[in-house]
């Protein structure tokens, strides 16, 4: 019996070692695993932000058809920079508060016509004092405390501005929304092209599409192709700002247009 009892205890002392080394081998495995997991989402995260090998930054290219023809480069000052969250929430509520307009406007007891004399005597006739029925408490008199037509205008100075415009463009960029399109400026004035053009790119949401401070014609056949599609705004590169650019969810740029930014 005492000899049984041995045997027991060493099967038992051999199977514990043995699960001992199978978890250390699988433990091995998976470090292994997870090493190699980290180098291909650090290749991936390489690829994801557009950075080629030389450092500068990479958008995809499309031609009026929507055929990929490769990869354009696109300045770091620009599109590379990080950016300033601070700034650019400043930047976007100046901007709304200079869109808004305060048209209401209320007349005052002053400004109402009638009531310059009084409408009876102070005493003796039973009834509440009253010095003019165009009084805020009577119908028909002025509003107190009503709203007046008031124009707010915020200023940001000009660095700031560029530095909120640059901190936009480089936001986009990380997220992959700036797409470059060639020879878009000489397309025609009709709706179908620039609709085809965003159904093979498949882009979903409000769309930027940005041509050059000279375009051909003016940029007249753009504003004709463009304006029937909903959700595309059409801006030049001097008229932009930060609040357009954040709203919009792709940005188009001009092959044209990259050249101005630079």
């Amino acid at each position: 019996m005492i000899e049984k009892k041995a045997t027991k205890t060493t099967r038992s002392k051999k199977v514990k070692v043995s699960l001992k080394t199978e978890s250390k081998i699988v433990g091995k495995k998976r470090i292994a695993e997870g090493a190699e997991n980290k180098k291909k989402s650090q290749k991936k995260s390489k690829t994801i932000t557009g950075k080629s090998a030389g450092g500068g930054l990479l958008a995809p290219a499309f031609d009026i058809n929507g055929r990929s023809i490769g990869k354009v480069a696109l300045p770091k000052e620009i599109f590379g920079q990080k950016p300033n969250e601070k700034l650019l929430a400043q930047a976007i509520r100046i901007y709304s508060v200079n869109q808004s307009v305060h048209a209401g406007s209320t007349k005052t007891r002053s400004e109402t016509r009638g009531g310059g004399r009084k409408p009876w005597r102070q005493k003796g006739t039973g009834r509440a004092r009253a010095g003019s029925i165009r009084s805020p408490l009577w119908v028909g008199g002025g509003v107190a405390h009503g709203p007046k037509f008031r124009k707010v205008t915020l200023t940001l100075p000009k660095k700031m501005k560029r530095k909120a415009l640059v901190s936009a463009f480089s936001l986009k960029a990380q997220e992959e929304s700036v797409k470059v399109i060639t020879n878009i400026e000489k397309i025609q004035a009709k709706t179908k092209i620039v609709a085809n053009l965003l159904k093979k790119l498949d882009l979903q949401g409000n769309c930027l599409l940005v041509i050059s401070d000279n375009p051909i014609n003016n940029g007249q056949n753009m504003k004709l192709a463009t304006r029937n599609i909903q959700g595309i705004l059409v801006s030049r590169m001097a008229n932009l700002n930060a609040f357009e650019i954040i709203k919009s969810r792709n940005i188009l740029l001009s092959k044209e247009a990259i050249g101005v930014a630079k």
